[in-house]
């Protein structure tokens, strides 16, 4: 029998992949889609799957349409991936970041526990959680300790999943995942902002790149490895909490690096550290432990942060020339 996704967030970088990734199970996948933005369906159209899923209209504000959405998707898994997502945003918008990100998360599972509690549920956590880290290496154990409005929310949507998996019995996982990009990340994400840079250095629309804290370390890997471990957690028999990390650390200066040396360009010639691009609380380092994962999910890491960088500067090189 063909089993029914439901995907929030459906037209992010995480829910693009997500969604070719399903579709090669024989899913059929529904994409909820908050109507706020301009062209927000370009990532479905990049990874030729907009014609492939159905879109609904629903907002994480409003119980009422995920109720709606569940009962038009009749969905058996369901994947809570829509956030407001950019973390430097956060402190400008630090309400609306727990309406969505955190209090959404909580809506979508009242929603799922109200019109059918036997559907598997997962909550993209997010390695903002630790933020000032309490362990060298972050795992399932490491307590958490956010640095940002966002990493509060997603604290507060963690926490609702575990809750409501303990009170209610709902199939419901959290995927504590670390930094994951691709070709499909947002301009404001830094590692994107570098590939774009790069891309438009090279092509000589642009002298200089501006960023701010190059001394930051994460753990970086590609979005389409990580959203086979989101699958992965629900067809489990029973519910849990899973890191999802490569398990190496790199500083924003050497992503830099390898981005230019793409082109065979010295970033130094070219990266500005710009004061304005500093986080009022930083998060120094943060590299993930993913054992768990691997142990009961057989899920690991396949594509390295070098690799991911290339594919997005290539990617990025591409779009510059189509301009």
């Amino acid at each position: 029998m063909t089993r029914h996704a439901l995907i929030t967030g459906a037209t992010g970088q995480d829910g693009a992949y997500l969604a070719r990734f399903l579709l090669s199970k024989g899913y059929t996948v529904h994409g909820v889609v908050a109507r706020r933005g301009t062209d927000t369906l370009w990532r479905l159209r990049e990874l030729d799957v907009l014609d492939k899923i159905t879109i609904i209209d629903a907002d994480l504000l409003d119980l009422s349409s995920l109720i709606r959405a569940l009962e038009k998707s009749q969905a058996e898994e369901v994947y809570n991936l829509a956030a407001q997502s950019f973390v430097a945003t956060s402190w400008d918008q630090p309400l609306l970041t727990a309406e969505v990100t955190g209090a959404g998360a909580l809506r979508m599972l009242e929603a799922v526990r109200i019109f059918n509690p036997k559907a598997r549920f997962y909550q993209a956590s997010s390695s903002e959680m630790f933020g000032k880290i309490q362990h060298q290496i972050q795992d399932e154990s490491t307590p958490f300790y956010p640095r940002s409005p966002y990493g509060v929310a997603k604290l507060f949507a963690h926490w609702s999943t575990i809750n409501h998996r303990e009170s209610f019995h709902l199939h419901a996982s959290n995927g504590i995942l670390f930094n994951h990009e691709s070709p499909l990340r947002g301009i404001e994400f830094v590692t994107r902002k570098v590939s774009d840079g790069v891309a438009r250095i090279h092509s000589g629309r642009q002298k200089e790149l501006r960023l701010g804290n190059l001394d930051a370390r994460r753990d970086w890997g590609f979005a389409g490895d990580y959203v086979q471990a989101m699958w992965m957690m629900l067809q489990q028999p029973e519910p849990g909490d899973y890191v999802v990390a490569t398990g190496k650390t790199t500083s924003i200066r050497d992503m830099c690096k390898v981005a230019f040396e793409h082109v065979g360009l010295n970033y130094q010639d070219y990266v500005v550290v710009d004061p304005r691009f500093y986080r009022p609380a930083e998060v120094d380092v943060l590299i993930g432990n993913s054992a768990k994962a691997k142990a009961c999910l057989g899920w690991e890491s396949k594509t390295s942060m070098e690799a991911t960088i290339a594919m997005m500067v290539d990617a990025d090189i591409r779009r510059v020339q189509r301009e």
